[in-house]
């Protein structure tokens, strides 16, 4: 059984950060301002790694499967239908650039962090439908 108290901290984390993210979005453009940036690239980390969080906790309480990665935590959530499948998908998709963000941040691409800003709706998606999941 999902600990509830736990899954509302963690979705209202993600919440936060995707807030954060979406002041950042406004701002204007991230490439000409390192400190922003770097900003930006933190709230993505923590934003995905709270939704594997989730997706982590929600298969253990459950007793599904045994997720063989991160992407695979959270695609499992698509696939016993606590996100539509096509956030599942884009949210697993993310957790590849939260890889790029903390193994080989050497080799980032700006653009595609700015590019990512765009994106935000998946990852609200994510948390209202674990959300409404939860409450079922």
């Amino acid at each position: 059984m999902v600990d509830q108290e736990r899954l509302d901290r963690l979705l209202d984390r993600v919440a936060s950060d995707l807030k954060v993210l979406a002041g950042y979005h406004a701002a204007g453009d991230l490439l000409d301002d390192p400190i922003r940036l770097a900003a930006v690239k933190y709230h993505f980390i923590t934003a995905i790694e709270g939704c594997t969080r989730i997706a982590h906790h929600i298969i253990a309480s459950e007793g599904w499967r045994i997720a063989e990665s991160n992407a695979d935590a959270v695609r499992a959530l698509g696939a016993q239908s606590v996100v539509l499948v096509p956030t599942a998908e884009a949210v697993a998709r993310a957790v590849g650039l939260r890889n790029v963000l903390v193994h080989e941040y050497v080799d980032v691409d700006d653009g595609r962090v700015r590019d990512n800003l765009e994106r935000l709706t998946d990852f609200e998606a994510f948390v209202s439908q674990v959300a409404a999941w939860s409450i079922d």
